[in-house]
């Protein structure tokens, strides 16, 4: 599971309901791991000796709810008491970081404008 969207008028506990029905098919048909993606900047350090970039994504992960429910999904997430994974992502030094970070933003957020006016 990647990307999770539902509308606003979606029946509450909609995706508690679709997560355990793909869990109960996927365990029928002989899966061993259900893979619920990413919880990004979680696990991020904020230590004063940490790495810049681990404590730029940890201020974005616990304040930056305007963009994006960072917390929230980590929350939903832990409730299926997942094994978490970390997760990276390489590139170039220089202005390739932020500029990859806002591509993946855009694309999640479907788009610029959607970015900014959540």
């Amino acid at each position: 599971v990647d990307l999770m969207r539902f509308g606003a008028d979606a029946p509450r506990g909609a995706m508690d309901y679709l997560f355990i029905e793909l869990m109960l098919w996927a365990q029928r048909a002989g899966y061993r791991w259900f893979n619920l993606g990413m919880a990004p900047l979680s696990g991020l350090e904020a230590h004063p000796l940490a790495p810049a970039w681990h404590r730029v994504g940890n201020f974005i992960f616990r304040h930056g709810e305007h963009f994006y429910n960072f917390e929230g999904l980590r929350r939903y997430k832990s409730k299926f008491a997942p094994e978490w994974e970390p997760r990276y992502l390489a590139a170039r030094g220089g202005i390739a970081l932020p500029r990859v970070l806002v591509d993946v933003s855009v694309l999640i957020a479907r788009g610029m404008k959607e970015l900014f006016t959540r």
